[in-house]
């Protein structure tokens, strides 16, 4: 059994969150190598404005090491699930299951009716994650509509129960 994994809300610009998203980066730069005009190759701060992001989630190992990442941005009336990843390392441990819980909570905290995310066709492992948590295919939205190999998902969020102020009644 793996150990237990705590995701904890960061800045954008925490060094854990950055180093996590800077190796997601190398990876999918790799993988998506003979596709020059990707925006994976761009600099990070073309393809995602840090003022967007509405979370950022980092996932630590009971030993305080960071594994994986999560963040959300406002995408309309919608939260977009922004730079997921976990480190090769530690893939098929649950990390990926439990970042995910936490997103679902942020949302719907945060009080998004629905989350939605692109991901491309070279990502394989990531489809069957989001469809294993429930996230269903969607038409792609823009600005991906731009990239004919995205493939885009949903999920509905339950934003979490507010319950009515307690009434005193005096005695």
């Amino acid at each position: 059994m793996s150990p237990p994994v705590t995701v904890c809300r960061r800045r954008w610009g925490d060094p854990d969150a950055a180093a996590l998203r800077a190796a997601m980066t190398a990876e999918l730069r790799q993988r998506y190598a003979d596709r020059p005009a990707d925006p994976i190759h761009l600099p990070d701060t073309q393809v995602l404005a840090p003022t967007s992001v509405a979370w950022t989630g980092v996932a630590y190992t009971a030993d305080a090491t960071p594994v994986g990442h999560a963040a959300l941005r406002w995408h309309g009336p919608d939260l977009e699930l922004k730079r997921m990843y976990v480190l090769p390392a530690h893939r098929g441990r649950g990390v990926a299951a439990i970042l995910l819980d936490a997103v679902r909570e942020a949302a719907g905290q945060l009080g998004a009716a629905r989350i939605v995310l692109q991901t491309g066709d070279r990502q394989p492992d990531a489809v069957r994650r989001y469809e294993q948590a429930g996230y269903h295919p969607i038409p792609v939205f823009a600005p991906y509509d731009a990239l004919p190999y995205s493939r885009c998902f949903a999920l509905a969020v339950r934003p979490p129960l507010t319950l009515p102020p307690r009434v005193t009644v005096p005695a």
